[in-house]
């Protein structure tokens, strides 16, 4: 249990025990070999996370609502059933080697946060809700961050519904077979404001030794698929002059990737990444005649991002140049403008953590989380926690219970703060 140093607040400390327990219990659906969480979107893992996490909603007396793409709200009523709710949420879908933490952490505050004050009589003004969001991580079903994005008209409800994953299956088909393709339009449930909780998943907070991050909004981020063609032809018999060798030429506008977020004057706040590779024919003895290749670019300034795409854009063309009969072709796959979050709740969220005497520190984020679709809609915020290393979307994936106790404990205090404590 975090300590509280204002004892007239001391009766709204959350438990630390019960959160970690509940992430622990949870971790064990679709646990893997090395520690890990395998519960990819809609699957039969997912809808036993699913009714788990449920089931707990409605033993902390909240009201289940599901919508039409599968995304769960538990609502908790306060005194006045005209304000609008105070919304917190994530998802608990996972990558195919995921960790216990990422999406989790917030979803079992969020129930922490609402458990403690069940147990305590504390009443709100305002309404307050828990949503899981479906398919944020996009594993198995694109668009990622799913079900935020219909719900804040990002992308329209047929789209989501009408996703297929690699073996043909919808996302209708999905949610009809786990059951959670609910009643209730999607959209109509809209918070006064959106708070998450969510773990760093990068090294600076635990670098600098702060155990909370006050985020100040996202990086923009642009996705693109980019395919080289060239020939394959004999690794023998053909002259390196004569070659168009698809694999060389990408491997130099892989490189280009990474030079242009390293250099001025986007660094360091500029990201560039090749996440995925794809060469064919892929034999040992064949030139190369075509690779396919992930683009990731990401700067929290749009002019910067947007001058970053235009160096690599023409890198792409200085490439297809370079060799005779070489093609490179360069796809707009998804867009995140950078998003920055509502500045009284980031003021909310440094004040609970100096009250509680908490080290912080503001901090951007680099992911794709559903409170950077619900920061379209509504005054937004994120509370972030360290994680070991750094590292996420890994099975080895790690957070100090300390910790997250310390960001629920903050996630509750701005939620009170937002909604208003009746009692």
């Amino acid at each position: 249990m975090v300590e509280c140093l204002n004892p007239v607040q001391a009766r709204l400390n959350v438990r630390g025990d019960r959160l970690w327990q509940s992430l622990m219990e949870l971790a064990r659906i679709g646990a893997t070999a090395k520690g890990g969480s395998c519960r990819l979107a809609l699957t039969a893992e997912d809808g036993q996370g699913r009714d788990l996490v449920v089931g707990w909603m409605r033993e902390a007396g909240l009201q289940i609502q599901i919508d039409e793409v599968g995304n769960i709200f538990g609502l908790r009523a306060g005194r006045d059933p005209e304000l609008a709710p105070v919304m917190t949420g994530s998802h608990i879908d996972t990558q195919p080697t995921g960790g216990r933490f990422d999406g989790c952490f917030g979803v079992m505050a969020g129930l922490e946060v609402m458990r403690s004050l069940q147990e305590q009589g504390v009443e709100t003004e305002a309404p307050l809700a828990l949503a899981i969001w479906t398919n944020e991580e996009g594993s198995r079903f694109v668009p990622t961050m799913m079900g935020s994005g219909v719900h804040c008209a990002i992308f329209p409800k047929q789209v989501a519904l009408e996703a297929r994953d690699g073996q043909g299956i919808s996302v209708a088909q999905a949610l009809d077979g786990i059951g959670y393709r609910g009643t209730l339009p999607v959209g109509q449930l809209q918070p006064q404001c959106y708070l998450e909780a969510h773990i760093e998943q990068g090294p600076i907070l635990e670098a600098e030794d702060k155990t909370i991050g006050v985020v100040t909004g996202s990086l923009g981020l642009r996705w693109y698929d980019v395919t080289v063609t060239g020939m394959e032809a004999h690794a023998g018999p053909t002259p390196m002059p004569m070659r168009q060798d698809a694999l060389y030429a990408a491997a130099e506008l892989m490189r280009e990737v990474v030079d242009i977020a390293n250099a001025a004057p986007f660094a360091p706040a500029g990201r560039g990444t090749v996440g995925e590779v794809h060469v064919h024919p892929n034999s040992r003895n064949v030139i190369p005649g075509q690779v396919k290749f992930t683009v990731d670019l990401r700067h929290p300034d749009m002019a910067q991002l947007n001058a970053m795409e235009a160096r690599f854009r023409a890198a792409a063309a200085r490439v297809a140049r370079g060799t005779a009969g070489l093609q490179v072709s360069v796809v707009d796959v998804q867009e995140f403008p950078a998003t920055p979050f509502a500045a009284h709740l980031i003021d909310a969220v440094e004040e609970a953590a100096q009250a509680r005497g908490l080290s912080h520190q503001r901090i951007l984020t680099g992911a794709g989380h559903d409170a950077v679709y619900m920061a379209r809609r509504v005054p937004t915020a994120m509370v972030f926690v360290p994680c070991k290393d750094g590292i996420s979307h890994n099975e080895s994936e790690d957070a100090d219970p300390v910790h997250l106790a310390a960001g629920c404990q903050v996630l509750c205090d701005v939620m009170l703060a937002q909604a208003g404590q009746a009692r």
